[in-house]
């Protein structure tokens, strides 16, 4: 009898946990996504249906799918980025206009391109609205901008540490720092072009050119480490490119597929790469670099030792995607873009000779005047924006304007789209056409606050200054020393992974001048 009734509350606490357990996974799962599904209809707002656990994501691989098997252009004819490359937002902004709603498994996304809200959005200085929390499960992904973490404190206060400091002064200290990798650069093209035309793909070039300048730069007399934490953060980036439109599949992260057992290795290997520079720097002592900002700004958040590593590893990434693969990815579409306009290689390559000296270094005040070089940047930037998505999560209930945004709900705003929107650009929108910063970016368009490639307001990426001045200093020294064509092998074929990039790369026809 003992035994029967043993057996019978076992089963019955089985039964229990087993009901709990059903519950709360019906909630996650169904009922909670509806719930904000309703809320956000309630204000007039829909979109595609979703299918249960992967919500969209099997429509947008089908489209992605469809688009990537169209064959590519050998001759660069249009910028419409945002139509070849998320073909799936375009169809769904012409069925359910500038505001809809979809789901990545069961992460409900309100997509955002209505002008007035976006401008509320982003200049919003609250914590509340804050890193997705998809982004920080997936520490690995590097997608979008600011600190990886969940600490809303802890990223206020990594601003006010490093952000004055990375604007002003470091950025001035490191031009020379600049200047001696781009001649390095100079110097190889030199000898593969070696008197006459040498056909360059130029993507890896713009790689070491950019890897060599932040890992001084971040890791001073350690660069060499700082080389191989960058390459593994790459690969890291190829992965995660691969899972992006998957991450809010339920439980995924956790399942020990092939992508997430190389994801979770490298993880751990840029960390103890990381924390191994991180020690050595204590017993060698203070160095005047971005690692040491990063250290000095760790010391004073009062955060456990396990979160003080993390927050310096999560900088770390944060300093790979803004300072290094971005720039790269910039430079490469740039040297695209002046290849494919000779007008304006020509201009540009005016303007540089006239202001920095035969043999010398352009110093900040020559860089500040190169407005045409500037012009070119920025009007490469609104084209091929490295980041193609802004997204943020309301922590809490938030409004903007007329609009009410339930917490747990993700806002994406698609830069490829804001970029280029005829209604905001004009009727070229999809040319290249530096003209239009002429009287910059305040001049460029009607709504300045559309134009976002290092993210708006209080949010804007702390390697701004940095990665211009990395540009403008990367293309006066090859305009100076060089004349160049798209190769015949350059096929145009932009591709989205975390960043936008040439997928097959770009391939340039180089004359020594």
């Amino acid at each position: 009898m003992e035994a029967q009734l043993i057996a019978l509350i076992t089963t019955t606490s089985f039964v229990g946990v087993a009901i709990i357990l059903l519950i709360r996974l019906y909630n996650a799962l169904v009922k909670e996504p509806e719930r904000l599904r309703g809320l956000l209809r309630k204000q007039g707002i829909s979109g595609p249906p979703p299918t249960f656990l992967l919500g969209n994501i099997l429509e947008i691989k089908k489209a992605r799918s469809n688009a990537s098997a169209k064959p590519r252009d050998s001759v660069v004819s249009g910028h419409n980025c945002a139509t070849t490359l998320l073909p799936f937002f375009e169809n769904w902004r012409k069925q359910y206009g500038n505001m809809f709603m979809f789901s990545l498994g069961n992460t409900q996304i309100l997509y955002i391109n209505q002008p007035e809200v976006v401008k509320d959005i982003t200049t919003c200085i609250s914590l509340d609205l804050g890193k997705p929390s998809y982004q920080q499960r997936e520490r690995g992904s590097l997608l979008g901008r600011g600190i990886l973490t969940s600490n809303g404190a802890v990223w206020a206060h990594q601003r006010k540490i490093l952000g004055p400091e990375l604007a002003v002064d470091k950025v001035k200290g490191m031009i020379d720092l600049i200047a001696k990798s781009s001649i390095a650069m100079v110097d190889k093209w030199m000898d593969l072009v070696d008197g006459g035309v040498a056909d360059i793909n130029i993507d890896e070039h713009m790689r070491n050119f950019s890897g060599d300048v932040i890992s001084r730069a971040c890791f001073g007399s350690n660069y060499v480490q700082g080389e191989e934490i960058f390459l593994k953060l790459r690969a890291l980036q190829e992965i995660a490119s691969k899972k992006t439109f998957s991450t809010g599949i339920p439980g995924m992260r956790h399942l020990p597929t092939k992508s997430n057992r190389e994801t979770w290795t490298l993880e751990r290997e840029v960390k103890e790469l990381v924390l191994k520079v991180v020690k050595e720097r204590k017993k060698v002592g203070h160095e005047n670099d971005l690692l040491q900002m990063v250290l000095e700004g760790a010391r004073n958040t009062h955060l456990s030792q396990e979160a003080t590593d993390q927050f310096i590893v999560d900088n770390c990434k944060n300093i790979y995607l803004a300072g290094y693969e971005t720039t790269a990815v910039a430079a490469s579409w740039c040297f695209m873009l002046l290849a494919s306009n000779p007008d304006w290689q020509d201009r540009i390559r005016k303007e540089v000779l006239q202001l920095v000296p035969t043999g010398e270094t352009p110093d900040s005040n020559m860089l500040r005047k190169m407005k045409q070089v500037s012009m070119v940047i920025n009007e490469t930037l609104r084209l091929y924006p490295p980041v193609p998505v802004i997204s943020r999560e309301a922590l809490k209930d938030m409004k903007f304007g007329n609009l009410n945004v339930p917490k747990g709900v993700n806002v994406w705003t698609i830069t490829l789209t804001t970029h280029t929107d005829p209604t905001i650009w004009g009727p070229n929108s999809y040319e290249f056409n530096p003209e239009r910063f002429s009287n910059g970016i305040m001049g460029a368009c009607k709504l300045p606050y559309m134009y976002m490639p290092f993210g708006v307001g209080p949010r804007v990426c702390l390697g701004q200054n940095l990665a211009m001045t990395e540009l403008k200093i990367l293309i006066a020294t090859i305009v100076s020393k060089f004349s160049f064509t798209l190769s015949p092998t350059y096929v145009h074929s932009p591709s989205v992974s975390l960043v936008v990039e040439p997928k097959h790369g770009v391939s340039l026809m180089v004359k020594k001048l």
